[in-house]
C-alpha cells in the first residue's frame, strides 16, 4: 500500500475505535464502577482495564489469521459478520440506548463495586472496552491478513486507549461540563458513525463473496 492508502486506513481505524469505545460516553460508567474509591485506586483501575483491553485486542489481531484458517473462516464472512454486529450496536446507540452485547448489566456493576480492582478486568475491560463490538472492529481491520494492517490497527487502538485513559482520569469534570444531554448527543453521533462503518463492512464482504462466486463460474 502507498502512503496515502496507509494514512487513510489509519484514520479509518482511529474513527472506528473511537466510535465503538466512545471514551466520553463511557466516563459515567467508569464513575459508577469506581464510586467511593480513592484517586490512586481509580487511576489503577483505568490503567489496568486499558492494558488488559489492549493486550486482548493485540492477541486476537495477531492470532486472527490462525483462527480463521483453523475454523475455515473467510475474509468476506468475517467482514459480513463483524459488520452486522457493529451495525446493531450503532443502531442501539442511535436510539439512545446501549447494546446488550456491549453494556454491563446492573448485576455486573453491583458485584464489581465489591471487587474493587477486579473491575478493571470485568466489566470494565470486558465488555465495555474490549467487548464484541471492539473485537469485531479489530478483527475486521486485521482481515486483510497483512502485517501492516494489524500494526496500524493496533497503533490506532493504542491512541484511543490513551484518550480513554485521560477521559477516565477526568471523568467527573467531563460529565459535569457536558451533562446528560451532551452525553446523549455524543452517543447518538457515535452510533451513526458505527452504523455506517458496519454497513460498509457488510457491503464490502458481500461484494467480495459475489466476486468469488462469479470467479468460480468462469
Amino acid at each position: 500500500m502507498d502512503t496515502t492508502t496507509l494514512v487513510g486506513f489509519l484514520c479509518t481505524c482511529l474513527g472506528g475505535y473511537f466510535a465503538i469505545m466512545n471514551p466520553i460516553a463511557n466516563t459515567p460508567i467508569f464513575i459508577s464502577l469506581t464510586q467511593g474509591d480513592d484517586a490512586a485506586t481509580k487511576k489503577a483501575v483505568a490503567r489496568n482495564s486499558l492494558l488488559f483491553a489492549f493486550v486482548l485486542i493485540a492477541v486476537l489481531s495477531f492470532a486472527g489469521n490462525f483462527i480463521f484458517k483453523l475454523f475455515g473462516i473467510t475474509q468476506p464472512a468475517l467482514q459480513i459478520t463483524g459488520g452486522i454486529i457493529i451495525f446493531i450496536i450503532g443502531y442501539h446507540m442511535l436510539q439512545g440506548s446501549g447494546s446488550k452485547v456491549h453494556t454491563p448489566s446492573d448485576e455486573d456493576i453491583e458485584s464489581s463495586r465489591k471487587a474493587r480492582l477486579s473491575v478493571a478486568i470485568s466489566p470494565l475491560g470486558i465488555p465495555i472496552l474490549a467487548g464484541p463490538g471492539t473485537i469485531a472492529v479489530a478483527m475486521g481491520y486485521a482481515a486483510g491478513f497483512e502485517l501492516i494492517d494489524v500494526i496500524l490497527s493496533l497503533l490506532a487502538f493504542g491512541v484511543i486507549c490513551g484518550i480513554t485513559y485521560l477521559c477516565f482520569l477526568g471523568s467527573e469534570e467531563i460529565v459535569e461540563h457536558l451533562g446528560e444531554n451532551g452525553l446523549n448527543v455524543i452517543t447518538r453521533l457515535m452510533g451513526l458513525f458505527l452504523a455506517a462503518i458496519g454497513m460498509g463492512m457488510i457491503l464490502s464482504g458481500l461484494g467480495a463473496d459475489i466476486h468469488i462466486f462469479i470467479a468460480t463460474l468462469s
